[in-house]
């Protein structure tokens, strides 16, 4: 089986895989001063608990957003699975042409939700919108180059934002709410929050279809935690949480055969 980990800033996103199939997913918090030993014991029995093999695991990677994690992450793995994860980075293959002005500044989480939307899709203009702690939008041609994106204040950012910057507006659930007009503080801002983010998604798609690809209609997909939240509003092609999980899967595939 295969171990596959998205440390992202808010959460860490684990999956097993048995071949193809995604036979288990798992969160935990991430945070940042988190030992070698925390980290191993928990991926071993979040495995052991929801029915597998710890020893069954013979391969590990990892993509990260949080390197401060990473050594301890490394060390997990060697020291709980007997495994040198391979962790996504500069100098890994990753089948895509990076026309970044910086290729090595490109987060490995949008990397891998690269790698896993040309899976699904392949010869196809792609449009990725990763929603979780960040949202961000990335292009990727029919012929693997990845052009760039964009990056915005994801949805409980900017929640944080309005209940820690002013002095009365309060900490509300993230949902979808029925109306954008709301008839109470918590309706407003979840209205200003979930309708605010369709305007944003709906503005990135029209300019990356006329900057990226000449007026083709992309694939859009959606990825991340708070994808579903949107899935009926039109916006997404189709609606992927877990495309990290198959894209690292996939970049395994590159690496190591």
């Amino acid at each position: 089986m295969i171990l596959t980990i998205d440390v992202g800033n808010t959460q860490i996103l684990g999956g097993l895989f048995d071949g193809n199939d995604l036979v288990l997913q798992f969160r935990r918090i991430t945070s940042a001063g988190t030992s070698s030993d925390e980290l191993g014991l928990f991926l071993r029995s979040v495995i052991r608990e929801n029915g597998f093999d710890p020893a069954a695991v013979i391969q590990i990677i990892c993509c990260s957003v949080v390197p401060s994690v990473n050594h301890s992450l490394g060390s997990a793995c060697v020291k709980y699975f007997k495994i040198e994860a391979l962790f996504v980075q500069a100098g890994t293959k990753t089948g895509l042409k990076i026309k970044y002005n910086h290729p090595k500044d490109v987060g490995s989480d949008r990397i891998a939700n690269a790698i896993g939307g040309i899976s699904l899709y392949p010869d196809r203009d792609l449009i990725i919108i990763d929603l979780g702690t960040a949202t961000t939008f990335d292009a990727i041609t029919f012929d693997r180059n990845y052009l760039g994106g964009a990056i915005a204040s994801g949805l409980k950012m900017s929640m944080l934002a309005l209940e820690t910057g002013t002095a009365r507006l309060p900490s509300v659930e993230i949902a979808r709410p029925e109306k954008a007009c709301g008839s109470s503080t918590i309706e407003a801002i979840q209205a200003g929050l979930f309708y605010g983010h369709i305007g944003l998604i709906r503005e990135f798609i029209l300019r990356f279809e006329s900057e990226c690809f000449g007026g083709r209609k992309p694939i859009v997909i959606g990825t991340g935690g708070f994808s579903r939240l949107f899935e009926s509003t039109g916006l997404f092609t189709d609606i992927q949480p877990n495309l990290v999980l198959l894209g690292l899967r996939k970049a395994l595939e590159l690496n190591r055969g």
